[in-house]
């Protein structure tokens, strides 16, 4: 063969010095993170470490660390150890120091309260870089995986079964050793009776505390189904009202109380829930995640987090997670999924004007239905519901709510698809919220930094 081929030598490569200043350069996402760490106020973390000890890693290492492990797709401590090794970027970021993985995950857990104050320091270092400046935002929640193995759940009618089938192992386990005392039965070798006993026992005293859980969260849930009915009560009532005719279609079911045989208790992380998946449309152990965005930076400006699977009881808290120093929001648009009066009133007694809707959107709406004339305006005493759809079809209303779907889903699936965040590494409400947190941080260090490489 007459063709030259050029060749790599491995050998010269390895002994290759490399200049991370030339590996690296200035408007690398890896700069821009300690640039920023080194801006924000962490008296709040400092004021964690105690005053005897040994020589600490700095918290500014960790937190550029973390920051850019999770604004990149790697949320493992072990991965994060690894690449202060192998990786260019976190070789920088880590300063020359490799902390180790149990390091790394106990700050990122020990410090997720703190990490929070720093999510809107961020934020506003965006606003004084111009950026960024609050106005309307869009409200949606998903689903995230939660650190729970299905292997380690089980079910109301499963956990009924179990119990009866435990009491009866004791119960022929005590009359065992009854009979042994009495010198009418040998045991088997390496059988300890006692032991045997007390396991079964302390797995009845487990799902004890699973049914009590469970039985918990259907009382939650039969508060929310009965709301729920009686609203879509009220609703009906006050269109046949309206129109003078008696209500069209079925009557709403009232709601079942009580605890479902499918209700199901997770013992890898009991306050996960099962939730429907959006990806396959089965169900899984998940969290409710919400986001709170900014239609026009698309910067994530709150967050929150719960085992709730309807959406409905999350706006509020998603509003209070807004820092009020952030600025006002004037307006939120937010899906049917949120609609209730009570929403509406929580909004407004915060100044901010909604814009919730009031029925699933069509997907493919004609050119005529998108510019209709504006719908007559609603009688004084209208339902809330009724309120709401005229408010949507105005054209304040059309232009708020028609940027909620470029806003806040493009979000959510950046997070999902681009960093990768599909589930938590850590348990329970509080640690998952937290890390959910800085989930939300990341991706705004990431916008933060783009905007600005745009800008220049």
């Amino acid at each position: 063969m007459s063709r030259k081929f050029k060749k790599p030598d491995y050998e010269a490569t390895l002994n290759t010095a490399i200049q991370l200043s030339e590996a690296l350069p200035e408007n690398h996402l890896a700069r821009f993170v300690v640039d920023i760490v080194s801006q924000l106020d962490l008296s709040s973390v400092y004021q964690r470490y105690g005053a005897i000890g040994g020589e600490a890693i700095a918290p500014e290492l960790l937190l550029a660390m973390l920051f850019y492990g999770y604004a990149t797709g790697v949320f493992s401590s072990r991965k994060m150890e690894r690449s202060s090794y192998e990786s260019i970027p976190f070789r920088y970021l880590a300063g020359g120091l490799h902390p180790d993985h149990d390091t790394i995950a106990n700050f990122r857990k020990m410090f997720l309260p703190e990490i929070e104050g720093l999510f809107v320091q961020i934020l506003l270092l965006a606003a004084q870089s111009g950026v960024f400046k609050l106005g309307n935002i869009s409200i949606d929640g998903t689903k995230i995986h939660a650190d729970a193995s299905k292997s380690k759940a089980i079910s109301y009618k499963r956990l009924g079964e179990v119990e009866n089938q435990l009491r009866i192992e004791v119960s022929e386990l005590m009359t065992m050793s009854r009979q042994v005392d009495e010198g009418e039965l040998v045991l088997p070798e390496g059988m300890v009776v006692v032991d045997e006993i007390a396991l079964r026992q302390t797995r009845l005293a487990n799902l004890a505390k699973a049914r009590v859980v469970l039985e918990t969260r259907a009382q939650e849930r039969d508060t929310i189904e009965r709301a729920e009915y009686e609203d879509k009560i009220r609703q009906r009532e006050a269109k046949a009202r309206h129109s003078k005719r008696k209500a069209r279609g079925p009557q709403p079911k009232p709601p079942t109380p009580g605890p479902r045989d499918k209700d199901q208790y997770n013992f890898s992380d009991p306050e996960s829930r099962i939730m429907k998946n959006t990806t396959d449309k089965g169900v899984d152990q998940h969290y409710n995640a919400q986001l709170a965005v900014d239609q026009d930076s698309l910067f994530i400006i709150g967050h929150s987090l719960s085992n709730h699977a309807n959406d409905k009881q999350e706006l509020v808290p998603t509003l209070d997670a807004i820092s009020p120093t952030l600025g006002h929001v004037p307006a939120a648009a937010v899906d049917n999924g949120y609609f209730s009066a009570e929403n509406i009133k929580a909004c407004s007694a915060r100044g901010i004007e909604p814009y919730i809707a009031t029925g699933r959107e069509a997907h493919h709406r004609s050119w005529q239905a998108f510019f209709s004339a504006p719908a007559t305006p609603p009688p004084d005493d209208a339902s809330p519901a009724v309120n709401m759809a005229y408010k949507l079809k105005t054209e304040a209303g059309r232009a708020i709510y028609r940027l909620r779907k470029s806003t806040i889903e493009p979000v959510i699936g950046n997070i999902k698809e681009v960093l990768g965040f599909r589930q938590f590494s850590l348990r329970g409400v509080a640690a998952a919220s937290g890390e959910w947190g800085l989930v939300c941080l990341a991706f705004n260090l990431k916008r933060f930094h783009s905007l600005l490489t745009h800008c220049a």
